[in-house]
């Protein structure tokens, strides 16, 4: 009786034996297999996606088989593994393990966006919609609807977002961007408020925000920001208006066609800082680290105008009366290849 009860248990060590070891065989067979796939594909794991049932698709789209063993190994090896969202590439040839291997590592697939500086806020948006990866959430929303939907109620969008290259992966939407770029924002103008030149005519830091606006838009030379800031902030406390023509272009909005006219300098809108005193209500355009940081460090001196050369960079002069000298050599009398900005930088042909 007690032979044949070793017999019996003999038996069941070696069939169980036989049977881990068929396991084993079966999910390194599974593990070890090449995707079925003759050109590269992205991978779309949506949120709230488990590794079984993203297994089991790509096992009915016949891209894989034994999806069986594979969810076997993922549950007692990666059980602690999460599996994040978003886009995988998958080539032909590429081994099942190595796909799991991007799936543990959360290698998805990223795409970028960059929002640059001097842009208005209808170009953030047009570019936000060129993005065919990202999900379209803003479609159709007002701008106050949009700064809603952000947590920012009753504010005005312009300039409140950080110019910037931004990384996102498939299902992220375009008011997860908005959100980082806004985060930004506050983040950049909160760490150069706390560093700011005192005696400075801000009374908060939306003000250094709509001043380092105007800098963005009136120059494109990186060392001439700190003078104009200082043109601007001498200007501000002696009660002398902007009279900048970057407000006035925005205060036209589609009806500028590249000229302003002397009816244009007359017209009272909000934005000719011809016309009002003091800064324009908003910021007109986004605006980087570089010029919040001219607008709080203006650069001492005593001028009080600049015009444009003409090659992107300015002439600045105390009085009224060198200034007429500087706007008749630089203005009245263009050169052919005149410029308010900077040329662009040429391409090296390859």
């Amino acid at each position: 009786m007690i032979r044949k009860l070793l017999l019996l248990l003999e038996g069941g060590v070696l069939l169980a034996a036989i049977l881990v070891m068929f396991a084993a065989w079966q999910q390194h067979s599974a593990l070890q297999q090449p995707l079925n796939l003759s050109e590269e594909r992205l991978l779309d794991v949506p949120v709230g996606a488990t590794p079984g049932g993203v297994l089991n698709r790509l096992q009915s789209e016949g891209v894989l088989h034994d999806a069986f063993w594979l969810r076997q190994y993922w549950r007692f090896n990666l059980a602690n593994q999460p599996l994040h969202s978003g886009e995988y590439r998958l080539t032909p040839g590429l081994k099942v393990i190595d796909m799991l291997g991007l799936w543990r590592k959360g290698e998805v697939v990223q795409y970028s966006l960059t929002l640059v500086e001097g842009w208005s806020f209808r170009q953030v948006r047009a570019a936000l919609a060129r993005e065919t990866r990202l999900e379209q959430n803003l479609d159709g929303l007002s701008d106050a609807e949009v700064m809603k939907r952000l947590g920012q109620p009753g504010l005005n969008p312009e300039g409140r977002f950080f110019p910037d290259t931004y990384r996102y992966v498939g299902g992220m939407s375009d008011l997860d961007l908005l959100k980082q770029a806004h985060a930004r924002l506050e983040t950049v103008l909160a760490e150069e408020w706390q560093e700011r030149a005192e005696g400075l005519p801000y009374k908060e830091p939306y003000d250094a925000l709509i001043m380092a606006s105007i800098i963005e838009k009136e120059t494109g030379v990186p060392e001439e920001r700190g003078a104009i800031a200082g043109v601007f902030v001498r200007r501000l406390k002696i009660g002398m208006r902007l009279q900048t023509d970057p407000t006035v272009i925005f205060g036209m909005g589609e009806r500028y066609n590249g000229k302003i006219t002397r009816a244009d300098l007359l017209d009272p809108t909000p934005y000719n800082t011809y016309a009002i005193d003091g800064m324009p209500p908003t910021p007109i355009a986004l605006v980087g680290r570089e010029a919040i940081h001219a607008a709080l460090h203006p650069a001492a001196g005593k001028s009080l105008y600049f015009v444009a050369r003409g090659d992107g960079s300015h002439v600045f002069s105390d009085t009224l009366e060198a200034h007429n000298r500087a706007v008749r050599e630089y203005q009245l009398k263009r050169r052919a290849d005149y410029r308010s900005s900077p040329a662009p930088i040429q391409q090296a042909s390859e």
